[in-house]
């Protein structure tokens, strides 16, 4: 992977990590594109997901820093609450992934067919958001659970995990601001999680073995985590706004146009 694939799929990633068009799905059509050998970009792809994690926590936190300090306060409060519906929305992920883990990577591999079906699919489903009417409720334990699920789902590439996960608290009446807020949330658990145990995968081994430069990482997860500060930053503004139906569009032109592309080889 040279340093200037590492920059474009770093910003890449660091974009779609937050915006509803699917970070993965854009990966995979960029990997296509660019021409990376998929079993290299592996510790790569941990790496700019790492970095994404560190923009979420650097946007989230106050909210994070009051969370932590009302979980030590040893008592049943607003925050021990959360951080309850929190780990309830992992469960389907962590279910899935311990279940399934071999049959989830054999995906990643640029199929575009999926990928585009899937965008589709992403597609649809923020249309939908457009013609719910805006509610005001808080995240239930129930609710977090079903929000869990559609983040599960949203492990297929091409499938929005951002815009599953806030169409689906959007359709069962949460308000705006906390959909995001507990769609950005609910994710660092996986994402951190999920990036130790590939880290510890590469413990020991030689850099030469792992496919990419030491500079080439460094310079995905600085791209990534830069754009993904301005992307998680603009996502807030969109949801706030009601402005999911423009990137339905989008979704639907490039899922399209990754089928087309498929077929046509």
């Amino acid at each position: 992977m040279t340093l200037f694939e590492a920059f474009i799929l770093g910003i890449i990633q660091g974009l779609t990590e937050f915006l509803p068009v699917s970070s993965s799905g854009h990966i995979e059509i960029g990997k296509v594109v660019l021409g990376v050998d998929v079993t290299d970009s592996l510790i790569f792809s941990v790496v700019v997901h790492g970095a994404t994690s560190l923009s979420t926590i650097i946007i989230f936190r106050k909210e994070i820093m009051k969370l932590i300090a009302g979980l030590f306060q040893f008592k049943y409060n607003f925050e021990t609450d959360y951080i309850l519906k929190i780990l309830i929305s992992v469960i389907p992920v962590f279910i899935l992934y311990k279940l399934f883990k071999d049959q989830i990577e054999s995906v990643f591999t640029g199929n575009m067919l999926l990928v585009g079906s899937m965008l589709i699919v992403t597609a649809l489903l923020l249309t939908f958001t457009n013609f719910k009417k805006a509610g005001e409720k808080q995240v239930g334990f129930g609710g977090a659970l079903i929000i869990g699920i559609a983040q599960a789902i949203a492990i297929l590439p091409g499938i929005s995990r951002s815009g599953a996960t806030i169409s689906t608290s959007l359709l069962l009446g949460v308000g705006k601001e906390e959909s995001t807020k507990f769609s950005f949330l609910m994710v660092l658990i996986p994402i951190i999680g999920g990036s130790f145990l590939e880290l510890l995968d590469y413990l020991g081994k030689p850099v030469a073995s792992l496919g990419v430069s030491a500079i080439a990482l460094i310079v995905g997860f600085v791209a990534a985590f830069l754009s993904g500060l301005f992307a998680c930053q603009l996502m807030i503004k969109i949801v706030n706004r009601g402005k999911l139906i423009y990137f339905a569009v989008y979704c639907l032109v490039v899922g399209i146009g990754a089928i087309i592309y498929s077929l046509s080889r």
